[in-house]
């Protein structure tokens, strides 16, 4: 019942991703929510980040934001980082997934997303047939429409960990 919004894997945090192991086995693309996701909510680019996509740039590994944010926020950060972005992406909706991937010129084999939500990022990755990544949020101050799907994410965590064996 729930698997739809089972994430394809479930780390800590972005930055315990192997991203230079993704890249070895065909991995060209990278799409990335960013708020808990790549920093705390509304914050800058930090060091940590902007050197990983310095390493993106160096492995040749195309990259593209995509938030439900306004321009603003989005804008600025993807300025920080040099990168493509779309803004206010109606995420889980398929079609801005689709649209980073035509504008890092990649496909579904070959790109992997990067997010902390399951009812957004997740879903939305999985029913544009793109390999996901759930990240657990950088920090929990969030607001409050997201606290409330918090609640339900646990529930189907719950089950995607019985499942694997996790519990």
């Amino acid at each position: 019942m729930f698997k739809c919004f089972f994430p394809d894997e479930w780390v800590d945090s972005t930055y315990d991703i192997d991203f230079e192991k993704l890249h070895a086995e065909g991995i060209e693309g990278l799409i990335f929510d960013i708020d808990n996701t790549l920093v705390p909510h509304g914050a800058p680019a930090d060091e940590r980040c902007l050197k990983l996509f310095a390493d993106f740039k160096k492995w040749g590994i195309s990259c593209c934001l995509l938030s439900n944010n306004q321009s603003e926020r989005v804008s600025s950060f993807a300025r920080q980082l040099g990168v493509r972005y779309i803004e206010d992406g109606h995420k889980p909706s398929t079609k801005n997934y689709l649209k980073a991937m035509a504008m890092i010129g990649t496909n579904k084999n070959n790109t992997v997303f990067v997010g902390d939500q399951l009812f957004t990022d997740v879903w939305g990755a999985k029913r544009a047939g793109i390999r996901n990544f759930l990240v657990k949020p950088i920090h929990p101050k969030e607001e409050i429409q997201i606290v409330l799907k918090r609640y339900l994410e646990k529930i189907v965590l719950f089950f995607y960990q019985k499942e694997r064996g996790l519990r």
